[in-house]
C-alpha cells in the first residue's frame, strides 16, 4: 500500500495562518459589500406590478412576469426584495377575502384580553349558523398565511391557482359556510429585554472559565453553520423571543361534527404526531389525500402509512396540488354528504376510480 506524504511544518504553518485569517473576516460585512439597501417599497404600485385581469401579475409599465433576479450577482438582495414583496401580496389577499369573497375578519383568541397575543381568522356570514354545511380551509406550513395556497404561484402564475378564492365562490355557491384558517400566524415575535437576554447567557451554573471557553464554540459553530442563511436573510439587529398565541384541542368535537377532509399532498405522519388508534381510523373512512404523481387525476397511490386513501391529484408539483384537485375534492365534499344524510357509509376506496374532467 503507497503511503502519501505527510504535509511538513512549514504546511501545518500555513494552514494554521489561513485559518486565523479567515477566523478574523467579518462574514457579514463581507457579503454586503457593494450591496444595495436592503429597503423596498411596500404597496404593488411602488414595485411596479399589478395583477390584471386574469389574475396574473405583471409590470405596469412591460407587461411581463415578475423577474426574480432583478440585481446580477446579489441573490440574498433579490430574496429580500421577493420576501417584501410577498409580504404585499399577504396584505393583498385578505383585502380579496373582504371585499371579493365577503368575509369577515375575526380575532382570535374570541376572549383575549387587550395586551394577549392575537391571530385571526375569516369568516362568511354564516359560517357560525349555517345547518347544513361549512367548508373549513387550512393552508399548508411556511409564509403563506389565510388565504393562500402558494405565494409562488400567486406570484409566478395567478391567483386562481395559488390562492384559496376559487374554493370559497364555489363554496359560498353550493350553499356552504365558510371558515379561512390562519395556522401559521400563531405566534408573535417580541424582542429580548436586557435582562431575557443577560438571563439566557449567565444561567448556566459551570464555573465561568468554562462557560467563556463553550460559549466561543457555540459562537464560532454557529457562525459557519448560519454563513449561507446570513447569505439569504441579513442577521437580526435585535434578540427576539416568539410568544404563542393560546391553541386548543377537541379531537372528540372534530370526529363528529366533520364529515369529510380533503388532503392535498399533506406531509402529515400519523406516528410522528402520535395519532391514536381512533384518529387514524376516522381518517381511513373520512379523508382523502390528494397528492402529487405524475399518475392522472384520482388514480389510487400506495402509501405505506395506515392514515387515509391517497389518490394522485393530476400534478407532479407540490404547490399546484390544491389547484389540479379542485373540482374532484368538491365532488368528494358532495358524495360525503349525500352518504351521511343518507346513513349509508362511503367505502374508504370510492376515490380509487379516476374521475374524468367531463363527468364533473
Amino acid at each position: 500500500m503507497a503511503q502519501l506524504p505527510q504535509g511538513g511544518p512549514d504546511e501545518k504553518e500555513k494552514t494554521t495562518a489561513l485559518k486565523d485569517l479567515l477566523s478574523r473576516i467579518d462574514l457579514d460585512e463581507l457579503m454586503k459589500k457593494d450591496e444595495p439597501p436592503l429597503e423596498f417599497p411596500d404597496t404593488l404600485e411602488g414595485f411596479e406590478y399589478v395583477f390584471n385581469e386574469k389574475g396574473q401579475l405583471r409590470h405596469i409599465k412591460t407587461g411581463e412576469p415578475f423577474v426574480f433576479n432583478y440585481r446580477e450577482d446579489l441573490h440574498r438582495w433579490n430574496q429580500k426584495r421577493y420576501e417584501a414583496l410577498g409580504e404585499i401580496i399577504t396584505k393583498y389577499v385578505y383585502e380579496l377575502l373582504q371585499k371579493e369573497c365577503h368575509l369577515k375578519k375575526v380575532t382570535l383568541p374570541v376572549d383575549a384580553t387587550e395586551s394577549e397575543p392575537k391571530s385571526f381568522i375569516f369568516i362568511s356570514e354564516d359560517a357560525l349558523t349555517n345547518p347544513d354545511k361549512l367548508l373549513v380551509l387550512i393552508h399548508g406550513s411556511g409564509v403563506v398565511r389565510a388565504g393562500q395556497w402558494a405565494r409562488r404561484l400567486i406570484i409566478n402564475e395567478d391567483l386562481d391557482s395559488g390562492t384559496q378564492i376559487p374554493y370559497i365562490k364555489r363554496a359560498i355557491e353550493e350553499g356552504y359556510g365558510v371558515i379561512v384558517l390562519n395556522p401559521n400566524e400563531n405566534y408573535i415575535e417580541v424582542e429580548k429585554t436586557k435582562a431575557q437576554v443577560q438571563l439566557s447567557s449567565d444561567s448556566s451554573d459551570e464555573p465561568a472559565e468554562k462557560r467563556e471557553r463553550k460559549d466561543k464554540i457555540q459562537k464560532e459553530t454557529k457562525k459557519r453553520r448560519d454563513f449561507y442563511e446570513k447569505y439569504r436573510n441579513p442577521q437580526k439587529e435585535k434578540e427576539t423571543m416568539q410568544v404563542y398565541i393560546r391553541m386548543i384541542q377537541r379531537e372528540t368535537e372534530v370526529k363528529n361534527k366533520v364529515t369529510a377532509v380533503a388532503l392535498t399532498d399533506s406531509v402529515h405522519n400519523v406516528w410522528h404526531q402520535e395519532a391514536g388508534k381512533t384518529i387514524r381510523e376516522w381518517m381511513r373512512e373520512n379523508c382523502c389525500n390528494w397528492v402529487s404523481s405524475s399518475e392522472p387525476l384520482d388514480t389510487s397511490v400506495e402509501s405505506m402509512l395506515p392514515d387515509c386513501p391517497r389518490v394522485s391529484a393530476g400534478t407532479e408539483r407540490h404547490e399546484l396540488t390544491s389547484w389540479k384537485s379542485f373540482p374532484s375534492i368538491f365532488k368528494f365534499f358532495s358524495e360525503a354528504m349525500e352518504a351521511k344524510n343518507s346513513s349509508v357509509k362511503p367505502t374508504p376506496t370510492r376515490r380509487s376510480n379516476r374521475i374524468k374532467y367531463e363527468e364533473l
